[in-house]
């Protein structure tokens, strides 16, 4: 009772402060109770707890410079289908305390926080509820930027969450941006320099051949001029652990770098975004026996694959993951080299192609390979390998797609898009085989007066794998606060007459203010499952679902 009473208090001094303290509150939850049909049936150890649930009740609490908050979360009776085991029952997930002076340029946060330096390939703490990453460190960290907000300096240091404990190793970190343009005495150009240093120390107890310390250096580079934006970085990780079938590697450890060069052009009308990168040896874990998990547990980095993210169904049954690692077993293969371009252009209106409204025309070229080099067996079971900087390897990913968007009428829009792809099933998923699949898509949204509608129309041509599919999308939006769907994926053509069924999905979302409820039922296609490039494995499910998420 006197904790219910203090709370109130709590509430009533905020209220009064309005101008300034503020209460935040965010609610989400995301359930799933799973069945097995006559097509889908979960395993036998995961039948145990055919209900699942994955709850996050985050509050802020803000006066003056302070912040204060925490994260309690709920996996009961067990987390949905392929999430860590780490992430298991009821308890704190995240919790701090933050200082932040604006004009005295200084921001400290103890207790868990979030990161990232430069791109991230040195080092991104993030969270992630969709793919189940959880990754923030518990310690602290202070940011300081001048008054002239030329420099900016950060330096950091904590463990790793893994779960709802901590990973075995200490992590710290030191970045640091400089502006150069008062020093570049050239109209219109924004320069700026930036260094990175992250450090993992982990005992070596388990085998002295380990190394306790491993670090990334990071240097980067960034110019700003009329149209033009080019950014560069350089990254060296000292030895680190592989990883083969068996486990860690036991006497085996190499070094790794990365280079990464961002290029765009951009004006009224066209914009072309050009991205190369090449990795070598680069993952980067909290705890060398995470490394390769598949729940993306104690990653310090952000490697996302440079490709099209796609919002379409069947354009992301064959989705690339970057391939950073080095390995001998299964395979022999050392990280990744490949290119992505985007090319923007808006048909005028009133143009024979861009028709009363103008149409938006959007090309993807996305093309990844393995390091070319060779690899070398040596007595006791030593390896070496030696890579070719720029050559290109055997190839893992590319994909070419044309998106075209304009409206038909006023409250008619309408969007084409044409895929080709090819994917090396052997290289990236490390089992046997290649696809070739090209995709048709059309995607329709009508307008009423008070409502709205949604068609897409899918089809996949593959030569392998699982074969053709087709698909379909009915959305309709009653009003602002009521709308209905339902979509079918159709495996028509899988080699495997067992598996040619239909992933079918309907539901209900209501939206109000800040809240939205999604209830649905259907099955679910297994495979990657992908946010901002980064991946998890999802596997075939059939059952009812709830989504909920709320704030004030």
């Amino acid at each position: 009772m006197m904790i219910k009473y203090k709370s109130i208090s709590v509430l009533m001094l905020c209220f009064s402060v309005k101008i300034f303290c503020q209460l935040s509150v965010n609610l989400e939850s995301n359930s799933q109770y799973y069945i097995d049909d006559n097509k889908i049936k979960i395993s036998e150890t995961e039948s145990e707890k055919r209900f699942r649930s994955n709850n996050y009740l985050n509050i802020n609490y803000k006066l003056n410079n302070f912040t204060v908050g925490a994260q309690l979360e709920s996996y009961e009776p067990k987390a949905l289908l392929n999430y860590s085991p780490a992430l298991d029952k009821t308890n704190l997930g995240t919790y701090f305390v933050n200082y932040n002076n604006e004009k005295a340029g200084v921001d400290v946060t103890l207790g868990h926080f979030y990161e990232q330096f430069g791109s991230g390939l040195a080092l991104r703490v993030w969270e992630d509820k969709q793919l189940g990453i959880a990754n923030s460190l518990l310690g602290g960290k202070i940011r300081y930027t001048d008054p002239d907000q030329i420099v900016t300096i950060k330096a950091l240091a904590g463990k790793q969450r893994l779960g709802f404990k901590l990973s075995d190793a200490f992590i710290s970190g030191l970045d640091s941006e400089v502006r150069l343009d008062s020093l570049m005495k050239v109209k219109n150009l924004r320069t700026s320099v930036g260094f990175s240093f992250v450090n993992k120390y982990e005992n070596n107890k388990d085998n002295t051949l380990y190394p306790k310390n491993v670090s990334i250096y990071s240097s980067r580079l960034k110019m700003e001029y009329s149209k033009f934006t080019l950014e560069f970085e350089y990254l060296y990780k000292t030895k680190d652990n592989i990883k083969q079938i068996s486990g860690l590697d036991p006497v085996n450890i190499f070094s790794g770098n990365a280079y990464l060069l961002n290029l765009s052009y951009a004006t009224n009308r066209f914009g072309i975004i050009a991205s190369l990168r090449r990795l070598e040896n680069f993952n980067f874990y909290s705890q060398r026996d995470q490394i390769g998990n598949t729940y993306n547990n104690a990653i310090l980095n952000y490697i996302p694959a440079l490709t099209k993210q796609f919002d379409y169904s069947l354009a992301n049954i064959y989705v690339y993951q970057a391939q950073p690692r080095a390995s001998f077993l299964p395979q022999k293969k050392s990280g990744e080299i490949g290119s992505q371009f985007d090319i923007f252009y808006k048909i005028k209106k009133g143009t024979l192609l861009g028709g009363k409204y103008g149409t938006d025309l959007s090309l993807n070229i996305s093309n990844w390979y393995g390091l070319k080099g060779t690899y070398r067996n040596y007595i006791n079971d030593v390896r070496n390998y030696k890579t070719d900087f720029l050559s290109l390897g055997e190839k893992y990913y590319s994909d070419q797609s044309l998106d075209i968007r304009t409206r038909l009428k006023e409250n008619w829009k309408i969007a084409a898009v044409f895929i080709n792809q090819y994917y090396n099933t052997y290289r990236t998923e490390e089992t046997t085989g290649e696809v070739k699949a090209q995709t048709v898509i059309l995607d329709n949204i009508y307008k009423f007066s008070k409502s709205s509608m949604k068609l897409e129309l899918q089809h996949q041509w593959a030569n392998g794998y699982h074969g053709n599919w087709a698909a379909g999308l009915l959305e309709y939006n009653f009003n602002k606060n009521w709308s209905a769907f339902v979509n079918d994926l159709y495996n028509y053509n899988n080699p495997d007459k067992e598996k040619q069924m239909h992933y079918y999905t309907g539901g209900l979302v209501f939206r109000k203010n800040s809240t939205r409820i999604q209830a649905s039922y259907g099955r679910q296609r297994g495979g990657l499952l992908c946010v901002g490039g980064v991946c998890r494995f999802v596997p075939e499910s059939a059952g009812f679902s709830l989504g909920i998420s709320t704030s004030y």
